[in-house]
């Protein structure tokens, strides 16, 4: 037991007769995980075991400790160039000629965002899933998608590109274009041409697949490395070993800074993903639950060798549509996967690498989501806006640093939807029970001699003064019989210290008019804070109440509750 956790729940209630759909389904995971377990790990500048390493040794984990029976854990094109802008950073840090163990930095990295999840565990920190909106991470991808892109065209021409960025590499190519090597491109554009023909007509074979086994093909009869077109070279025949980075080498800072940019940009799309096939499938998703199978599908790629990983939407896809039923179907996958690594070595070294560039870069075609986005954009405007500014900040500053602008749009965003909450005045419509807002319903009318304000959220530090401007507004406006002003505070979730002296200023106000201002329906925690800063004081013990329509009976002394409609009936209820 790890936490609330029990182990093996994706594999509880074991049936052999669940082999007749696990058994296909991962052998089709490990099809469809092959080509991109060789091809993503170059996104990071390691090499291709790597991949075969995490998505043998991370599917075990997860079906261990994992919740799931049907998420499939794996390389993902996204966590890849996450993982590729902190290695750099890291790398940056080493003095000048100092060699570097990249595969040992990417294995620390796995072990630090292992830790995160397990840290996040322990302080039921799965919120943080939700921390990224949908219109963020939709638009931070398509960041991400253009820079994994611009990638590849040293991959695709043969060409040596040593600027970073968006543009400069675009530059760089075109002023190195003599040195091209054309059969390169030809094959690199054909592997694409022949994805996008496989996408489009929508055939059973998964493109992939059939890249890597007509590209092996065509490399064999026609000796491409022979021909100057790069291959992936020797691949290690035997199975992954256990070992601990050195982690007394490296800066920590860095590593701890990178594993927690790592973990929330994996985590947070991970959990999108889930929650989405959990919805096909009825599945229940706890990411708190979910940062303990996560966090070992970390942490076991880190003691092997490899890098962070996270769900993986394209093999949890394929486990769905082949009728995968438990993790059975993952750890087949990675039975089949030590097998082709046993196996297959000698063919997979002659895979030649403008194949793997047009998988990559097909994949990451396939992170711009331009129907979300046309989605957001007919939602919410303001939505639209923030995805934007998160895929502008993965492009112009890089990808690490595309993170903190995803993180801070986030921030804004929030802050946004909090400093100016719905509020108004209240009246009655004849016939009807409750209060209506005043602005909303031309019909509705004031209550006589009194007026009536709700807010709906917080009153907080950053809004307080937006408040207190508008309830003093609404003060300097009442009619001269007014003779009490009540706060509707059902839909007040918290008040810290400035906004409770925000609201002894308008009840001072008020004083002055000769207006009583009076509280209804206030939180105990809320009504707490208002005591101790003594504004129940000023306000007056009495003029503090369960309801409006108490407060209104109390203070006027004509008020009727209930009101009954012509066909006998009554509705309940305000609107803001």
């Amino acid at each position: 037991m790890i936490g609330s956790l029990p182990m093996l729940r994706g594999l509880s209630g074991f049936s052999r007769d669940w082999l007749k759909s696990d058994i296909p389904a991962g052998l089709s995971i490990a099809a469809v995980g092959l080509p991109s377990a060789i091809a993503y790990p170059a996104i990071a500048g390691l090499p291709p075991e790597t991949g075969i390493y995490a998505s043998i040794v991370a599917p075990i984990a997860y079906a261990i400790f994992g919740p799931s029976r049907l998420l499939v854990v794996g390389p993902d094109a996204a966590t890849m160039t996450v993982l590729a802008a902190a290695m750099g950073t890291i790398v940056a840090a080493y003095p000048a000629g100092t060699p570097v163990d990249r595969v040992a930095i990417a294995a620390a990295l796995a072990l630090g965002v292992g830790i995160c999840c397990i840290a996040a565990k322990l302080l039921r920190l799965g919120v943080l899933a939700s921390f990224l909106s949908r219109p963020i991470l939709v638009g931070f991808f398509a960041g991400v998608s253009l820079s994994i892109l611009v990638g590849q065209i040293g991959r695709f021409t043969g060409v040596k590109i040593e600027s970073d960025g968006l543009v400069p590499p675009l530059v760089e190519i075109a002023g190195k274009s003599g040195l091209i090597h054309w059969p390169s491109l030809l094959l690199g554009l054909a592997m694409f041409a022949l994805l996008w023909l496989v996408r489009a007509f929508q055939l059973k074979i998964p493109g992939p697949v059939l890249v890597v086994v007509l590209s092996v093909v065509l490399s064999a009869i026609f000796d491409f490395q022979g021909r100057g077109i790069a291959v992936v070279g020797d691949i290690p025949s035997g199975l992954p070993s256990f070992s601990l980075p050195a982690l007394h080498q490296m800066p920590l800072d860095k590593i701890i800074l990178g594993s927690a940019a790592i973990f929330l940009v994996s985590f947070g799309a991970g959990i999108v993903a889930a929650r989405s096939f959990g919805s096909r499938t009825g599945e229940e998703v706890d990411a708190n639950q979910e940062l303990i199978g996560l966090g070992a599908a970390n942490i076991a790629p880190g003691l092997f060798g490899s890098f962070p990983i996270s769900v993986s939407d394209s093999r949890t896809a394929i486990n769905l549509s082949t009728g995968g039923v438990s993790q059975a179907a993952g750890l087949v996958s990675a039975a089949t996967l030590i097998a082709a690594l046993v196996f297959l070595h000698s063919a997979l070294r002659i895979l030649p690498i403008p194949a793997l560039a047009a998988i990559l870069a097909m994949a990451a075609i396939s992170l711009i989501d331009v129907h979300e986005l046309r989605k957001i954009w007919r939602i919410s405007r303001m939505e639209f806006i923030f995805a934007l500014i998160a895929m502008w900040g993965a492009i112009s500053f890089g990808v690490l640093n595309g993170v903190i602008v995803a993180v801070a749009a986030t921030l804004v965003y929030l802050l946004r939807q909090t400093m100016f909450p719905r509020d108004g005045l209240l009246g009655r419509i004849e016939g009807r029970h409750g209060f209506f807002d005043l602005a909303r319903h031309p019909e509705a009318r004031p209550v006589d001699g009194a007026a009536v304000f709700a807010v709906q959220g917080s009153i907080l530090f950053y809004n307080a003064d937006y408040i207190r401007n508008r309830l003093t507004s609404v003060a300097r406006n009442l009619p001269a019989e007014t003779r009490c002003l009540v706060l509707d505070a059902s839909a007040i979730t918290h008040i810290d210290s400035t906004g409770a002296t925000a609201l002894e200023a308008v009840a001072e106000i008020l004083a002055k008019r000769n207006v009583t201002f009076a509280v209804a329906d206030l939180s105990e925690e809320s009504r707490g804070i208002l005591s101790r800063a003594g504004v129940i004081r000023t306000i007056g013990p009495d003029n503090i109440f369960n309801g409006r329509e108490e407060a209104l009976r109390a203070l006027i002394g004509n008020y009727d509750q209930t009101v009954t409609t012509s066909a006998g009936t009554t509705s309940a209820g305000s609107t803001v």
